[in-house]
């Protein structure tokens, strides 16, 4: 052997690429194992002793266990988070739904008011354009008091 053979280390640049390959395969696993408890416990398809024993399994064996859990159940994480994807863009909606539905109570002419204020004390609209603005909320509510 007289050095005629080139390991990957002797190009500095190289030697970059495999390491940050490395990092990013180590990152990619740990995405993987924790993707694959966040399902574990997601599922409600698995009895208690299920889950606990899939579990142990990727925590003791972790290669194996996360291996094994993607072969077998893997078909139906991508659905299980699509379902919850789903779950929590309907609660979003129907929070706004319901936040949309209270600017309707008798509250709302209050609020309307308040911010009608704000604006005048900031100068951006003229009295005049304030009192026509009050009038207009008051009115538009079924409770106008002229004064």
């Amino acid at each position: 052997m007289t050095g005629d053979t080139y390991l990957a280390y002797d190009y500095p640049l190289l030697s970059a690429f495999w390491t940050m390959l490395i990092f990013f395969l180590w990152i990619m696993w740990f995405v993987l194992l924790f993707r694959v408890i966040v399902d574990i416990f997601r599922d409600d398809d698995l009895s208690g002793w299920a889950k606990a024993g899939w579990l142990v399994f990727c925590i003791c064996l972790p290669f194996l266990g996360v291996f094994v859990y993607v072969v077998a159940r893997g078909k139906n994480m991508g659905r299980r988070e699509i379902a919850q994807a789903r779950e929590q863009q309907q609660q979003f909606d129907d929070y706004i739904r319901q936040t949309a539905k209270g600017t309707g109570g008798p509250t709302s002419s209050v609020d309307e008011l308040a911010r009608l204020s704000e604006i005048k004390a900031r100068g951006d609209i003229t009295d005049e354009e304030f009192d026509r603005a009050k009038q207009l909320v008051l009115s538009g509510h079924g409770s106008a008091s002229h004064h």
